[in-house]
């Protein structure tokens, strides 16, 4: 146990004299005026969609630009959600209003436009392409619920599933190819890829009953999260032949994919029992930050290199990362060895530590959203 506790606070230290290289950068989005803020995408212009929750919870959507924040909020509405922004200031994401959700659409010229349903109560809008083409799900009068695409002036589109009563879309490129999650028929969920030529395509999954897919760039490669024979999840990336293990490159955790840029950078988030951080895959080397000197929540990564989410301190902020940031854990070859024995290590010396690393680490498990 003293050689595991040592082992720990060399960990600590090393940790510690990074205290003043923080990678995330806060949005500046005023917590005491608008409370917690997450930031779910950036166009490379700098605009933001992004969620402020208010003292009770509440969120609502609001576009981000300069310094100067707007609430996208439907007559009526109690609360929102904003997913996705493209290159040309296009928000997409969803309106509640009394007990049904409604997809939606901002820009300048119409202000927010509803999308409609599949016929059912509810639909939740998640991604959108620069066409302004927009994917995400909604209730059927089947009462299940669809994946669909929204083309500019027609009615939604029912992308169906692979054999199941349900789909949910997650991500759209710029040639209108959409991925998601659906169910297939023995009732295990799999990660998607659909386009018009070939309808809906399973990527299958990582060895285990279930995959994920959260994005796609413009080559059609597509990220998620796939489960493991041991019930573990890791991150993946399929570069339409084959699903890859990112997870694997990791070592440890588990793991979720949850952006992708056109260069073929990952990001994503990696949760163990006693902490969390965020990866950058990018060049052929997995980058590992710990949650509190980086983002909490990694929501996407744009063409900029820029990555998206939420920083953590005592509440969640809107913030970014570099890509390129330089790393608190450089992963790659043989140090993949050298950094698990030392997170074995720290976990068993966190008993002991939990309360002075209370600011450090943060306790929690990612709500994995398809």
């Amino acid at each position: 146990m003293q050689h595991a506790l040592r082992g720990s606070l060399v960990l600590l230290a090393l940790i510690g004299g990074q205290a003043a290289a923080s990678t995330s950068h806060s949005l500046g989005i005023e917590r005491k005026q608008y409370g917690e803020s997450i930031a779910y995408d950036m166009n490379a212009a700098g605009q933001v969609a992004a969620v402020i929750k208010e003292k009770d919870g509440t969120p609502h959507a609001v576009f981000f630009e300069n310094g100067k924040l707007v609430k996208l909020e439907l007559p009526g509405e109690t609360e929102s959600e904003a997913k996705r922004i493209n290159d040309k200031g296009e928000i997409v994401g969803s309106s509640k209003k009394e007990h049904s959700w409604r997809a939606f659409i901002r820009n300048r010229e119409h202000g927010v436009q509803e999308l409609g349903t599949l016929g059912g109560s509810n639909s939740y809008g998640a991604a959108i392409n620069n066409a302004g083409l927009a994917a995400g799900f909604s209730d059927t009068l089947n009462h299940e619920l669809h994946a669909f695409l929204y083309t500019p002036g027609e009615e939604l589109k029912d992308l169906g599933t692979l054999g199941g009563r349900i789909s949910y879309a997650s991500g759209i490129n710029n040639s209108s190819q959409v991925v998601g999650t659906a169910m297939i028929t023995d009732g295990s969920r799999h990660a998607f890829l659909y386009d018009k030529a070939t309808g809906m395509r399973d990527l299958g999954t990582l060895t285990g009953r279930y995959s994920s897919a959260t994005a796609i760039n413009d080559h059609g490669v597509v990220v998620g999260t796939a489960e493991m024979k041991d019930r573990r999840w890791h991150a993946f990336i399929h570069d339409g032949k084959q699903m890859i293990d990112l997870g694997a490159k990791i070592g440890f955790g588990d793991s979720f994919a949850t952006g992708i840029n056109n260069e073929g950078h990952v990001v994503g988030v990696v949760d163990t029992q006693d902490m969390r951080l965020s990866f950058v895959w990018r060049d052929n080397k997995m980058t590992l930050h710990p949650a509190g000197k980086s983002l909490y929540l990694t929501n996407a990564i744009n063409n900029t290199g820029q990555v998206i989410g939420a920083s953590y301190d005592r509440g969640l902020n809107a913030a970014t990362m570099p890509s390129n940031a330089i790393p608190f854990v450089d992963v790659g070859g043989d140090k993949i060895l050298f950094f698990n024995v030392l997170t074995v290590l720290l976990a068993a010396g966190i008993a002991i530590f939990r309360k002075r690393l209370k600011g450090l680490f943060f306790d929690g498990r990612l709500i994995f959203r398809t």
